[in-house]
């Protein structure tokens, strides 16, 4: 099963209630199966863990676990453009590939701008020595367009079935530290993180395998991860979906020209509408990309899309006049590289001194 066409209602119901609020406590897997039963899906732990792992195995899911906010454990990431001639397509997207700090690249419409990839790093200051060495190998110039303001990040997908308006929260299933204010992080909590980057083994007792693995108590493993949970250091825990598996293959990122002075206002209302996976406020570019604002839609159809990014422009227009030349689309047409993010620099550069 590499899509949703094989898919009954039970698995619905867990792509549907567990992108986020997975319990962390000894047992999360019967926690999270006697909830599904609260909510009428009849299904026993056992079942639970083999059903996400056939969904993970089909690729349905892009993994099972945290979902880390890279730039809460330290470094930075930013989202840069290109243009890349098609004559030099395969050759210039090799060059920037081969860049270990490239995560995401991915192929846009757009006349000028038809590249994009996110560089990260564990020191800020190497964003322009990568981005230098990218301009001599390919002789095209780059456009850094770090986030500035962040209004939401989100990225669920819910699919038609079971709990689609109804997700689950189990996180009262396990301690409740205090977060912290802390920035940095010490060896043992980013031995963790690089123990669950790519999610949780699917075990009766998860914590406790990443427990073992990483040589600690689980009572630790559960009270750090929830105190990383609680500071945003993991966004949520749950099942990630493949959107493209779940017929999101729509995706557009819409960039606005909003007026400097409404910012304020427009990005939390463009954030609350739920199809709204992304939503930023970065740089412009004189003479090149006048846009300041980044909001990334997903639909599973064309007219979907469409309707998603005219519901965008309506509710700009509540903030000021927008005319179509404040704004454009621009559709992924391919994925050029998808690794994610590199987290060993960065959560080696914040690891506080001995």
């Amino acid at each position: 099963m590499s899509t949703l066409d094989d898919a009954d209602a039970t698995d619905r119901a867990i792509i549907n209630g567990f992108q986020g609020g997975f319990p962390v406590c000894d047992a999360p897997f019967d926690a999270a199966a006697a909830a599904l039963r609260s909510a009428d899906v009849s299904i026993t732990a056992e079942q639970l863990r083999d059903r996400i792992r056939s969904l993970d195995d089909a690729g349905i899911l892009t993994r099972f676990g945290p979902l880390i906010n890279a730039e809460a454990i330290g470094g930075t990431a930013t989202l840069v453009a290109t243009h890349v001639p098609d004559d030099q397509f395969d050759e210039n997207v090799e060059l920037i590939n081969d860049h270990r700090e490239v995560a995401h690249n991915y192929e846009r419409a757009h006349d000028q701008l038809n590249v994009w990839f996110v560089v990260s790093v564990g020191d800020a200051d190497r964003v322009e020595t990568v981005l230098d060495e990218i301009e001599r190998e390919t002789g095209q110039p780059t456009y850094n367009m770090p986030k500035q303001q962040e209004f939401r990040v989100e990225a669920k997908f819910p699919i038609d079935g079971p709990l689609r308006d109804a997700p689950i929260d189990c996180t009262d299933r396990g301690p409740s530290p205090k977060p912290t204010d802390r920035t940095d992080i010490t060896a043992d909590e980013r031995d963790l993180l690089l123990e669950i980057q790519d999610g949780l083994p699917i075990t009766p007792q998860p914590y406790a395998t990443v427990a073992t693995e990483i040589d600690r108590t689980p009572s630790w493993v559960r009270e750090t991860i929830a105190r990383f949970r609680a500071e945003g250091k993991i966004r949520r825990i749950g099942v990630v979906p493949n959107h493209y598996a779940l017929g999101y293959t729509e995706n557009g990122m819409t960039v606005w020209d909003v007026p400097d002075d409404r910012l304020a206002d427009v990005g939390p209302a463009i954030a609350e509408l739920e199809f709204v996976t992304h939503c930023y406020e970065r740089p412009r570019h004189d003479d090149v990309w006048p846009y300041n604002f980044f909001a990334m839609t997903h639909g599973r159809s064309e007219s979907e899309s469409d309707a998603r990014i005219r519901t965008v422009e309506e509710r700009m227009g509540e903030f000021w006049a927008v005319t179509d030349e404040d704004w454009t689309t621009l559709f992924s047409t391919s994925v050029l590289k998808k690794t994610g993010i590199r987290l060993d620099e960065r959560l080696n550069a914040s690891v506080d001194s001995p």
